[in-house]
């Protein structure tokens, strides 16, 4: 399928927009199959003869009597539009919707496939009103919800949630580990979900009767004792899901009597940081779209602290579950080369239960590979603080002035009333507005290396500090990558790489826990060769590497005449960060490396435009 055939990138019809009726209904039909089956969304009630005894794992699970108490579907709408399939019963609950909780995203997954397999008739303002419902009362808690956020907001990272073999063979080997754990069911439902892959996926199949511990697992449960027959992953799977990811929890008990329709409206102090181009500061302004409304406008000022530029932008977002922001905002200047910072972008946050901050990522590019880093803070009248104008000082600095940015910072603050920390001392109070102020600070020679909280009157902002001795290593970021080839046909998938100083911490001693960054640094950039293939000369096909910037811009898709065998431009490569300014124990300069996997376009794009860009 050619990009032309995928979903329209602007397509938010689950997201606020003037035009939401329309742009939603383009990609609610147009979505392939698979995309949304993959998600494990639930199916159409089929009436079947159910065992009374349960208790046999190992049976199928759609002959198990559903045991746990179910989740009464109390919305007019949904249970119009989902009851026609999905039996009530005296309590209010639908079969297989009243078992499950999940996020915006897999509700709407859970849709578009009735839609596509069921002929389910719903327009996108009904669906929409259906998915805020259920992602609300039959969604996660924000205890739930924070630790897999990062698949909502488009984060590459390597997953560190996935608790055994097992888990990564029958779950992560095709998707992320995030997927499953952004959904919440009971034993019979997880064990359905088992059944859907098994039908629609032979590698599933294969893999779920694969027997722990056979070489596609290592540790996914106990050796099995002599003359036992080795339990299947699919076995083990279930039951790691159903115990640890259970349709009732604790978080789920706790959230649910507090669930209240959101207030955002007001000012919000913003701290921002984007791979590449620093830190910045600024204030977003919320406003509800009419009174009571979970839809909001906003707009948003920026302003970097590396070259003082600011960057205005103007948006709209719309509250699910009452603390799960999706968004989108468009620059007011002219958007330029693909990592511009007045790109269009998307917006996924995270609200703290008593909505007094949030954080998540605003993102852009084809791949969702641009994006800033975002902190808010309301603004309510206390003072706050967003952020300070030092990345980082080395003990023994006497009179280093540092710039502290916030809101509603008091007119008669003392430099007694700011603290940066132990084995440092504010000796001036410079100046004070109520969104800055000026401090010089002293650090003592003997301080001990680390990140320093700054206090400031009431408040706190953590981490804001590093304090250090010496700059030990050089360390680029990310750690892994992955570009795509693009241009002819399909677009480019970039990344953006950035070096940062880092201290061996208190101990002295090299990668241990009490290492940390210290800043970023001026860096020049090349590539180097990753041994792979003999005389495959990746560095010379796969793309460049901007030497200032660190912005790695990867080759053309498709056969190249001028490779050995005519192969595609794809490939693997070191990416190498030189320091300018600082040098190692040896007088050479300090330099670090990041491996970077250039790969072919992403042909079938799975994901959905609606809710989670």
């Amino acid at each position: 399928m050619s990009n032309s055939d995928a979903a329209p990138t602007n397509a938010q019809g689950l997201v606020p927009d003037s035009d939401a009726s329309a742009r939603f209904a383009v990609p609610w039909r147009r979505l392939p199959m698979v995309s949304m089956i993959a998600a494990g969304a639930l199916s159409t009630s089929v009436v079947i003869a159910q065992s009374e005894t349960p208790d046999d794992i190992t049976s199928d699970p759609a002959g198990w009597t559903e045991s746990e108490e179910g989740i009464p579907v109390t919305d007019a709408l949904t249970m119009q539009k989902c009851g026609t399939c999905h039996a009530p019963d005296d309590k209010g609950n639908l079969s297989r919707i009243s078992w499950i909780r999940s996020t915006p995203e897999g509700w709407a997954q859970t849709i578009k496939r009735m839609v596509k397999l069921n002929g389910l008739d719903i327009s996108p303002v009904e669906a929409r009103s259906v998915v805020k419902y259920l992602s609300t009362y039959h969604g996660l808690a924000p205890e739930e919800a924070k630790p897999v956020m990062y698949l909502a907001e488009k984060r590459i990272q390597d997953e560190t949630i996935i608790p055994n073999d097992t888990l990564r063979q029958t779950c992560a080997s095709c998707h992320a580990f995030a997927q499953p754990m952004s959904s919440r069911r009971s034993k019979r439902e997880w064990g359905l979900l088992q059944n859907m892959h098994r039908a629609l996926y032979s590698t599933a199949e294969f893999i779920y009767n694969t027997p722990v511990g056979s070489g596609y697992d290592e540790d996914g449960g106990p050796a099995p004792q002599e003359g036992e027959k080795p339990e299947k992953q699919a076995i083990a799977a279930l039951k790691w899901l159903s115990a640890n990811a259970p349709l009732h929890t604790p978080e789920w008990a706790a959230w649910r009597p507090r669930i209240r329709a959101p207030k955002l409206g007001g000012k919000w102090l913003v701290s921002a940081e984007m791979r590449g181009h620093g830190k910045f500061v600024g204030e977003m302004t919320v406003a509800p779209k009419e009174p009571g409304s979970d839809e909001y406008v906003t707009t948003t000022v920026l302003r970097s602290l590396k070259d003082g530029s600011v960057h205005t932008r103007k948006g709209s977002a719309l509250i699910y579950t009452g603390f799960s922001w999706r968004g989108s905002s468009n620059g007011t200047a002219q958007a330029g080369a693909p990592d511009s910072l007045d790109s269009n972008l998307r917006e996924t946050m995270w609200f703290a239960p008593d909505q007094s901050m949030a954080m998540g990522r605003w993102y852009w590019g084809e791949y969702h590979e641009f994006g800033f880093d975002v902190t808010l803070r309301r603004e309510a009248g206390a003072p706050v603080i967003g952020g300070i104008s030092a990345d980082a000082i080395k003990a023994g600095t006497k009179g280093a002035q540092v710039h502290i940015y916030g809101a509603n910072l008091p007119a008669d603050l003392t430099a007694a009333d700011i603290d940066f920390g132990g084995g440092t001392k504010v000796a001036k109070l410079v100046s004070v507005t109520p969104n800055e102020a000026v401090v010089t600070l002293d650090v003592a020679s003997d301080a001990v290396p680390g990140q320093r909280d700054l206090s400031l009157a009431s408040a706190v902002l953590p981490k804001a500090l590093p304090v250090y001795a010496s700059v030990d290593y050089v360390k680029v970021t990310p750690d892994t990558a992955l570009a795509h080839l693009g241009g002819l046909k399909f677009a480019k998938g970039f990344e953006q790489f950035a070096a940062y100083a880092w201290s061996n911490g208190p101990d002295g001693k090299p990668n241990t826990p009490d290492d940390f960054a210290i800043r970023p640094i001026e860096a020049t950039w090349k590539l180097a060769e990753f041994p792979t293939v003999p005389y495959d000369d990746d560095i010379h096909f796969v793309g460049t590497i901007d030497q200032g910037s660190g912005l790695f811009t990867p080759n053309v898709e498709g056969p190249d005449p001028q490779r050995r065998f005519g192969r595609n431009n794809y490939g693997e490569v070191w990416v190498v960060a030189t320091a300018k300014d600082l040098v190692g124990k040896d007088g050479k300069p300090l330099s670090g490396r990041s491996y970077l996997v250039i790969t072919v376009p992403t042909y079938k794009r799975w994901d959905q435009p609606e809710v989670s860009e």
